[in-house]
């Protein structure tokens, strides 16, 4: 195998021997520290890293989200950072497509791919393949949606009584989409959901865990940093019909304060908010994911070197 990653993390690189251990995966909330944790990972595994994090694709938005700085990228290799036009549509599945070769690139070069990032449906694509749910279907659903509420769950328990007891059967939304799926695919939403969370062999990855007020502190500490950093210039400068981009947390904060509907105080603490509130919908995506090792995060990089050694294992 590959280096076991025991040496503290340092300046110089060491070079892999051929084989390959399997792709390491850095997850965690936003503002969780992932970055400088696959950073450290990688300067002392000989590795490069990949960003799964998917507003730091966007070029344009560098600080904004809180992207690897000029040092940073210096140190080791960067990949998928500010590759994608601010205008462009994204989605999982492009992602994907875009990151496995990288992937390869990497691997073929005899090097570690470190894959770092908090959005976790990009992060599904990679590590389980693409999600087995049908894209929605325009005329279907308005079919559905003409439907009352109370035929709309006969139907879902006729085809599918495990998801129609798993979910909110009071929201016709979620309702119309689990039995949309249903007659769309011909096999039960349940079902197909079960097949994309099943963990597939091999996989290795750290989750960094804060408290929910550590974690708060941190989200207020960076956010200061960025709107100080050049953040509204940043948004100042993003095209105005930016499909994707604009829905980066702080954009439509600094749009409205940049446009004098709010001052700077409450411009930070609406982006603080936000944030915070995307960190808790992080945390109960990660939880579902048991194949990741916990790790505190404040762990030193010795600490994270050792949870590295025992991940997957």
């Amino acid at each position: 195998m590959v280096n076991s990653c025991g040496r503290a993390a340092g300046p110089a690189p060491i070079l892999p021997p051929p084989a390959i251990e399997p792709n390491l995966y850095i997850c965690g909330p936003t503002a969780s520290g992932k970055s400088s944790a696959a950073l450290a990972i990688a300067e002392a595994c000989g590795g490069e890293i990949v960003n799964a994090d998917a507003f730091q694709l966007y070029r344009g938005l560098e600080t904004l989200t809180a992207a690897p700085g000029p040092d940073d990228l210096a140190r080791v290799p960067h990949h998928l950072y500010g590759r994608v036009a601010p205008g462009e549509a994204l989605d999982a599945g492009r992602y994907r497509e875009m990151a496995l070769p990288v992937i390869e690139e990497i691997r073929n070069r005899g090097h570690l791919p470190v894959i770092v990032g908090g959005s976790g449906l990009y992060l599904k694509f990679l590590t389980h393949g693409p999600s087995p749910l049908p894209p929605a279907d325009p005329g279907l659903r308005a079919e559905l949606e003409a439907l009352p509420l109370e035929e709309l769950n006969l139907r879902l328990e006729a085809a599918d009584p495990v998801e129609a007891a798993r979910i909110d059967r009071n929201n016709p939304r979620y309702v119309q989409r689990a039995l949309e799926i249903c007659l769309l695919a011909g096999r039960p939403v349940s079902e197909l959901r079960r097949s994309f969370a099943a963990t597939p062999a091999g996989l290795r990855g750290i989750l960094l865990e804060w408290s929910p007020a550590a974690l708060e502190e941190r989200i207020r500490t960076r956010t200061a940093a960025i709107v100080r950093r050049g953040a509204l210039e940043e948004v100042a400068a993003l095209p105005a019909g930016s499909p994707t981009a604009s829905k980066a947390i702080g954009v439509p904060e600094i749009r409205d304060h940049l446009a004098g509907r709010i001052d700077l105080p409450a411009c930070e603490e609406r982006i603080v908010v936000a944030t915070r509130q995307y960190a808790k919908r992080q945390r109960t995506w990660f939880r579902r994911e048991s194949w990741l090792t916990r790790v505190d995060g404040a762990a030193t990089p010795d600490e994270l070197l050792a949870a590295v050694r025992g991940a997957g294992r």
